[in-house]
């Protein structure tokens, strides 16, 4: 930054130097006039600039003048007449005289213009749900073509539409920049409602209310708006826990849709009233909506009445009326084989969890039969399942399906295809996990491509900021103009902006690629949290089959209940940066207990929190201290010849910090690197790697919030000792 000023004041210093010396002998003062050729009137605002980076525009007599050499290209634009040039051969003045031309209006060329942006935003319109790539490119197109002018309703039409597109894909942050630049060009209404939109996605319903409540007062309001806008805010209140708040929006919203027939909405809010009662556990007044919304969904296409018929069945199976349950999610089934295969499935490449399909409708009305012990009648449902979900290559369902199918076997008695079936549960979870895997690489290409894009728009609009800038400093040289007193203290002043100016811009690129980074910091933590170190999941998987050929169900079943809720934990956790430390002990002790009935004559353990440490008062990152534990067990307790000992401490040396202290007796660090093959010496722990990265990208956002120590226990270097500090904010 000193060297960007020190640059800045040599380049000041050798103006002033310029200024006071005159023009070069090269350089000449041409002087014009801009008119219109019918009428010799004059025209102003015109823009004139040299291929040498001159600038300058028209008064309101049409009159310039622009430094400018023999030889050199003078350009005269406009949006209300085609772009002129001119070479210089003399010192000469210029006139320049325009045909068809009409102030005040739209030129062919503006005309032509706008309707080329339009076609390019038609264009992103129709890859908008089909390929984000190609949609982002075309809009950076109808940007581009924009060029430096300020057209700020075409503006605001492109930027509106990249927001729309991100806020599809779920880029929430990209989409929230976009639209509130666009909101800068020209704030409409439609802008307001997906700006709320993006925010509501991010959870952030507080800002959500700040965006749509001055629009409550807007009278001139197409009713489907005042709708979304009453819709919104609902579900804003809802995201708060205000549901009552929440139920008034949404019968308000009903109140408009159903007095301008707006059917779909008269649904979706119908809808939502059901949830909102359920969510309070009135389920007389939820079942009543839901009821309504059935009714109204069968007068619409099949596919809105298949959904509204698996959301009501999904209401019925949280109340237990399996039987209801059953008897929508057949009638699901029915109307699924009346209209196109995959008809009802969420469009576009955006991953959708539970899209409504046959499979998935079968699964659930197996397992609906299997929650009231009708394993007979579970089976074919689930087997279909099965055989429709490998035909679509759907192997979330398939998985699911194929360990409900086991579970159905082993309660009816039949170990054998009960077995069988795990052992395609299991086949199927590595599948799966390999999927994730790939899907995770092939995100992270898009998130980089994605990233490459909005970053030449951004450039587009600085430019376009910076001509603007231009435009300005040109109005104030014509003003001045003439009197060299007083336009060497306009050079002062113009220099003196021109620094701001260029100071503003290097700020607003460094915080440009801060943003960068801290967005590429969260997609980079987002994807190590997801990853669990699959050592543990497939020899836990090994253990819960040992127990089943040992014929010890009742071992097996405690032990996959265990393992269950640490993956379930480990699952909703994944998406925090930071957790209740309560949490974390929770999901310890769990893991702790997992790993003693699998070595319990290699280590006792013994994990205590301390009576000085306030736990409400501490978040951690999740699964930060798993990994140690695990090294702890795997790389020098499981080697130990007699039984050892871990011990875990949780300490509080005062109000700011928690130490976390983690000691086995093992045979060490160095001992166990002599004990590694020389494929393991090539491999390197993936728990371990994963939580050195995490770390040293929290410290990195954080300052410095997490440090960790590693010693040896003893000075023979047997024994590990492991401390972590953790700031409290």
């Amino acid at each position: 930054m000193i060297r960007f000023i020190y640059v800045l004041f040599v380049f000041i210093t050798a103006s002033f130097t310029l200024q006071g010396q005159g023009l070069s002998s090269n350089e000449m003062a041409i002087k014009g006039t801009v008119r219109e050729q019918q009428t010799l009137r004059p025209i102003s605002g015109v823009e004139v600039t040299t291929d040498k980076g001159q600038f300058t525009i028209t008064n309101a007599l049409g009159e310039f003048t622009v430094k400018a050499s023999r030889g050199d290209i003078i350009v005269f634009r406009s949006p209300d007449f085609e772009t002129v040039r001119h070479t210089i051969q003399s010192d000469d003045d210029i006139a320049v005289e325009v045909q068809d031309y009409s102030p005040g209006g739209q030129s062919k060329r503006g005309f032509d213009m706008a309707k080329e942006h339009q076609k390019y935003l038609d264009s992103a319109e129709y890859y908008k749900q089909r390929d984000i790539e190609k949609s982002i490119d075309f809009i950076s197109k109808s940007l581009a073509l924009l060029g430096k002018q300020q057209h700020k309703t075409q503006l605001s039409k492109s930027l509106t539409l990249l927001g729309e597109v991100y806020l599809y894909y779920e880029q929430y942050d990209l989409a929230i920049t976009n639209l509130k630049d666009a909101q800068k060009a020209r704030k409409t209404i439609k802008t307001s409602l997906l700006l709320a939109k993006a925010y509501l996605a991010n959870r952030d319903y507080e800002t959500v209310q700040q965006v749509l409540t001055p629009l409550l007062s807007r009278k001139k309001m197409v009713p489907y708006q005042k709708i979304q806008l009453l819709e919104l805010l609902g579900d804003a209140d809802q995201g708060l826990g205000y549901l009552n708040k929440a139920l008034n929006r949404y019968k308000s919203g009903l109140q408009v849709a159903e007095k301008n027939q707006v059917t779909p909405k008269v649904i979706d809010l119908n809808s939502k009233i059901a949830d909102a009662y359920a969510q309070a556990d009135r389920t007389i007044e939820a079942e009543g909506y839901y009821n309504n919304s059935l009714v109204l969904s069968e007068r619409l296409a099949p596919q809105r009445a298949i959904q509204e018929n698996e959301k009501v069945a999904d209401f019925y199976n949280r109340s237990n009326r399996f039987q209801e349950e059953i008897q929508l999610r057949k009638k699901s089934l029915n109307q699924i084989r009346e209209i196109p295969e995959n008809a009802v499935a969420s469009q576009g490449t955006v991953p959708v969890s539970d899209s409504i399909t046959s499979q998935r409708i079968n699964y659930k009305i197996g397992n609906a039969f299997v929650a009231q012990s009708k394993f007979d009648e579970a089976i074919p449902y689930l087997e279909k399942s099965i055989v429709e979900a490998d035909r679509e290559n759907d192997l979330v369902v398939q998985k699911d399906a194929t360990r409900r199918l086991s579970e159905a076997y082993k309660y009816k008695g039949d170990f054998n295809l009960a077995f069988l079936n795990y052992q395609a549960y299991v086949a199927l979870v590595d599948s799966l996990y390999l999927r994730k895997e790939q899907e995770l690489s092939r995100l992270s290409r898009l998130n980089r491509d994605i990233t490459n894009k909005q970053t030449r728009i951004v450039t587009l609009e600085q430019e376009r900021e910076l001509s603007q800038s231009k435009y300005s400093l040109a109005l104030t040289e014509q003003e001045l103009i003439g009197e060299r007193n007083k336009r060497q203290k306009w050079l002062i002043y113009s220099l003196g902006f021109g620094m701001l100016l260029l100071a503003l811009t290097a700020f607003l690129f460094y915080r440009s690629n801060k943003k960068q980074q801290l967005a590429n910091d969260l997609l980079a933590l987002k994807s190590l949290r997801t990853q669990m170190n699959p050592h543990f999941i497939f020899n836990a998987l090994n253990s819960v089959n040992n127990y089943i050929a040992k014929n010890d169900e009742r071992s097996a079943n405690r032990y996959l209940s265990d393992f269950s809720v640490l993956m379930r934990s480990v699952l909703e956790n994944s998406e925090e940066d930071f957790i209740p430390f309560s949490k974390e002990m929770e999901l310890l002790r769990l893991y702790l207990k997992l790993e003693h009935s699998r070595f319990e004559d290699k280590f006792s353990y013994d994990l205590k929190v301390g009576e000085e440490v306030t736990v409400d008062d501490f978040k951690i990152p999740p699964m930060l201290i798993q990994p140690y534990v695990e090294n702890a067990i795997w790389h020098g307790l499981r080697y130990k010849s007699e039984k050892g000992y871990l011990k875990v401490l949780m300490q509080q040396p005062d109000k700011e910090h928690l130490n976390i202290t983690i000691i086995d007796n093992g045979i060490g660090r160095k001992r166990s690197k002599e004990l590694k093959t020389r494929h393991q010496k090539k491999q390197r722990s993936k728990g371990m790697g994963n939580i050195e990265k995490r770390i040293g990208i929290l410290n990195s956002m954080y300052k410095d919030k997490v440090m960790v120590a590693i010693t040896d226990l003893e000075e023979d270097g047997t024994g590990t000792k492991v401390t972590l500090t953790l700031k409290k904010n």
